[in-house]
């Protein structure tokens, strides 16, 4: 950066950006706008930032959120003023919910046209409420040395409090007043300004040194003594990014000889990890009747991550009258059963890297042969569903587990896709990095959520999608020309909300086929042309067709959009089939 910048608006915001790129930003998403002129001149002129445009600011934000999903890292968001920031909230709210860095830089009108009526001016000021980890309504733009400190200080706050955690969101609000565009001001920018106000220091104004929560010795012998019991079980939800060390939690399944139930967004599902460690996936099955008479309780249960996905997990740990404890690096209480009984204020890799060492044998083996036996029933009746004749959306999941490339990122939607990766995705010894949005749970973003991630990554990216979520965020697909993303995508489609089948309103009909399923009949073959993509068509019943075409998607150039049709009632019929025959089988091995 310069000194010799032709206003006091342009200085600004290139101290803004500079500052933001010292502290590791490599990336903005802009959406373009009047009022957010300066931020995007400057950000377009910084060597070492990327700008990805974009025109919708809904799916700007949650492209945002993807790269940050996938790296643990924020990428900036610039607005202008008005309803344009209104369209980062729902973004904002996963953002939160979901523990993923976020940061919105809104540019505002001057304070004195708020509450006037003037055009485009809304009330900006702390819009995103309580689901921001911080907040500031920066001073206009001066050209004075105090004033150019505390901006570089406030982005490099910014940055840290996004990072931190737990990591979140960050909204900055930025007011500027005319002239926007990089003009030439006299006297704007005082001749005498020294350097280093304007340049700043070498590297990072302000450097953040971020630490660990780590219990005390104390602590750690004492959870390592709990953790020393006959019968325990490792519970890792969804993972915060950028997701538990695969070593750290093998190490403690190894020490405490604990079965590890991994949620498929836990980032152990698909790792090395399941070679050497009984990491199970198969539990939304075989629990899904709740666990066979004739086993006992477990003792004690570690838990990291977020909530499962699953409902029958969840509700097993409720049933339970196992000691729990909940690990969380920010003494947040993710856990809406409220059966644990301990919380445990740490890191979880570390922890579990700790505690290993202190414990001094493995659990009894009956016990976790119990549950290794168990998940081979559910995935032996799995296998007999998927390879039998009649169609099921679960299928599609088991198959693109088997089939991704490697190393690959799978952003899976939510409502069935997740639900269906959590019960038919087998783990395996495959580099897949799964994520999904399960902070807040919705439908909306899902699409530049998945390419944000795809960006911010040399993987291959696959989307596994629903036909709502696809409709939903279709704005979201100019991202694959606008900002260079290939992925494929595979379109569940069941002609509306599927997911509705597994609630008791399904019975009362009317209101539920025209108010809760939706069908919609729309033709997403239309998308090809409009976003330059290659679409095709196959109905879930050939599972051979959608097989080879998936393979060919991914070793293709470009992106492919693959349509399964399905149908909802039929494909929830053989879930509960598959949950029925797992349930008889464990019975008949008692």
């Amino acid at each position: 950066m310069t000194a010799a910048a032709p206003n006091r608006n342009a200085l600004w915001a290139r101290a803004l950006v500079d500052e933001l790129a010292a502290a590791g930003v490599d990336a903005v998403c802009v959406s373009p706008g009047s009022r957010s002129t300066p931020l995007t001149v400057a950000a377009a002129e910084h060597d070492d930032v990327r700008v990805f445009s974009h025109l919708d600011e809904r799916s700007a934000a949650y492209f945002a959120l993807g790269r940050a999903r996938r790296t643990g890292e924020v990428t900036p968001l610039v607005c202008t003023s008005g309803t344009a920031a209104a369209n980062y909230h729902p973004a904002v709210v996963e953002a939160d919910e979901g523990r993923v860095p976020l940061l919105a830089l809104t540019a505002d009108r001057p304070p004195e046209l708020r509450d006037s009526g003037a055009n485009q001016t809304v009330d900006q000021e702390k819009l995103y409420g309580d689901a921001t980890r911080w907040y500031k309504d920066l001073p206009e733009p001066e050209a004075t040395p105090r004033k150019l400190r505390s901006l570089r200080t406030t982005a490099a706050q910014a940055v840290a409090r996004a990072e931190g955690t737990p990591a979140g969101p960050v909204h900055l609000n930025v007011p500027f007043r005319k002239p926007l565009e990089p003009v030439h001001v006299d006297g704007d920018v005082p001749a005498d300004l020294p350097e280093s106000a304007a340049r700043g220091r070498d590297g990072a104004y302000v450097s953040t040194t971020r630490g660990h929560a780590v219990p005390d010795d104390r602590d750690v012998e004492k959870l390592a003594t709990a953790l020393e019991a006959e019968r325990g079980l490792v519970v890792a939800g969804p993972a915060d990014p950028p997701g538990p060390d695969p070593e750290a939690m093998t190490a403690l399944a190894h020490a405490t000889g604990f079965p590890v139930l991994a949620d498929p967004l836990s980032g152990l599902r698909f790792s090395s990890s399941t070679r050497v460690a009984p990491v199970l996936g198969g539990y939304d099955g075989f629990l899904a009747d709740g666990a066979p008479a004739s086993w006992p309780d477990p003792e004690v249960v570690l838990r990291i991550g977020a909530s499962p996905t699953s409902k029958p997990l969840r509700r097993y740990l409720a049933d339970t009258d196992a000691r729990q404890f909940v690990v969380d690096p920010a003494a947040g209480w993710r856990e809406a059963e409220f059966a644990a009984t301990d919380l445990v204020v740490a890191d979880p890799s570390r922890l579990a890297a700790t505690v290993a060492r202190r414990i001094t044998g493995p659990s009894s083996s009956a016990w976790r042969d119990r549950w290794e036996a168990a998940e081979r029933t559910h995935w032996d009746a799995v296998d007999d569903a998927v390879a039998g004749d009649e169609p099921f959306e679960g299928r599609v999941l088991a198959d693109v587990a088997e089939l991704a490339p490697e190393p690959a990122t799978v952003f899976v939607s939510n409502s069935m896709p997740v639900r269906d990766a959590d019960r038919f995705a087998r783990p395996r010894a495959k580099s897949l990095t799964v994520l999904g949005n399960r902070g807040a749970s919705g439908i909306d973003g899902i699409t530049s959520t998945a390419l944000g991630a795809g960006s911010a990554t040399t993987d291959d990216l696959t989307l596994v999608t629903g036909d709502l979520a696809y409709y939903h965020d279709m704005n979201g697909l100019l991202a694959l020309g606008r900002c260079d993303v290939d992925a494929t995508v595979v379109c569940v489609n069941n002609d509306g909300g599927g997911i509705f089948h597994m609630l008791p309103i399904e019975r009362f009909d009317p209101p539920f086929t025209q108010q809760f399923k939706t069908p919609h009949d729309l033709d997403f073959a239309a998308t090809e042309a409009l976003y330059d993509l290659e679409f095709a068509r196959v109905d879930a019943a050939d599972r051979d067709g959608f097989r080879d075409l998936y393979r060919d998607a991914v070793g293709s150039d470009g992106t492919q959009v693959i349509e399964v049709d399905s149908d909802a009632e039929r494909s929830h019929a053989v879930r509960d089939r598959v949950a029925a025959d797992v349930a008889e089988r464990l019975r008949s091995d008692e």
